[in-house]
């Protein structure tokens, strides 16, 4: 369905009842990139949710309007709308970022959080202006040559070297989901939303103290797994699942183990009352 928050259209989909679950994908990815998962969230309220600039929600024309600020503000209200109002936030690499600076946000709408391959921000300023000039290189790519060259480069890039393995079936589908986006949408999340453009929230995860956290990362993929380890320094509570064998996207290469370490953890930490309202 699409909802008008803030003067932009979202594409959602709810489904299922019982404790409230916000599922973010990264980026090029849209809410599709759940649909093999939902079994994961069977019991609980699903809310899927299409970035700006990605699948069918709006793509607007201004860079920062996808801003980190903006998309927080938007997701609030997209909560606020659907009359909900805690959630468990879940999030996967960029929607982990989002996810992380939405519980940072106001820590009491989130009942708990799951970040898979996310990152706190990158700490030094030269670092993060290195990061804005390839995202920017990588926007005019898009705007230049179009969709497909730009998938040609993405999926060339390390990061998804561990996907070699996975079935032809699997690649083939996450390609034809990445070749449907509109090139200036993810130019424009690229210079909004790009990991560069986000002030760090290092020093500042103490404020979840009381937010369940659970931390996902493949073993292959060595700077995400320091990202978590760093996150641990300040979170010590926060359970954390470093699945081996693979890389990036843990739920798309180690679904079962995704599935292992997301359900079990979801269902300790809902909401008891709303959980004992369900089984009655």
């Amino acid at each position: 369905m699409k909802l008008a928050v803030r003067g932009v259209t979202y594409t959602v989909d709810v489904r299922g009842e019982g404790p409230a679950v916000l599922l973010l994908h990264g980026f090029t990815g849209t809410l599709e990139a759940w649909t093999p998962l939902l079994a994961a969230f069977e019991g609980f309220r699903v809310v899927r949710v299409d970035f700006l600039g990605h699948g069918g929600s709006d793509a607007p024309g201004d860079p920062q309007r996808y801003a980190m600020a903006e998309c927080v503000a938007d997701l609030f209200a997209l909560l606020d709308s659907l009359g909900l109002e805690r959630a468990a936030v879940v999030g996967y690499s960029m929607g982990g970022r989002v996810a992380l600076r939405l519980a940072l946000a106001v820590p009491e709408r989130c009942w708990a959080l799951v970040l898979e391959s996310a990152s706190p921000g990158i700490g030094e300023a030269a670092e993060r202006e290195r990061r804005i000039a390839a995202d920017e290189e990588l926007a005019q790519l898009l705007e230049r040559e179009g969709i497909s060259a730009f998938v040609d480069y993405w999926e060339s890039l390390p990061l998804w070297a561990s996907q070699s393995s996975l079935p032809e079936s699997v690649r083939r589908a996450l390609r034809e989901r990445r070749l449907r986006q509109r090139p200036h949408g993810l130019a424009n999340s690229l210079r909004g939303l790009g990991a560069g453009r986000d002030a760090p929230v290092a020093g500042q995860l103490a404020r979840l103290a009381h937010v369940p956290v659970l931390i996902l990362t493949g073993a292959l993929d060595a700077k995400y797994v320091a990202y978590a380890r760093a996150m641990l320094s300040e979170l010590p509570s926060a359970r954390w699942v470093n699945v081996a064998g693979v890389g990036h996207a843990v739920h798309l290469e180690a679904p079962h183990a995704y599935f292992d370490a997301v359900r079990p953890f979801l269902r300790e930490h809902a909401p008891t009352t709303i959980l004992a309202e369900q089984q009655r």
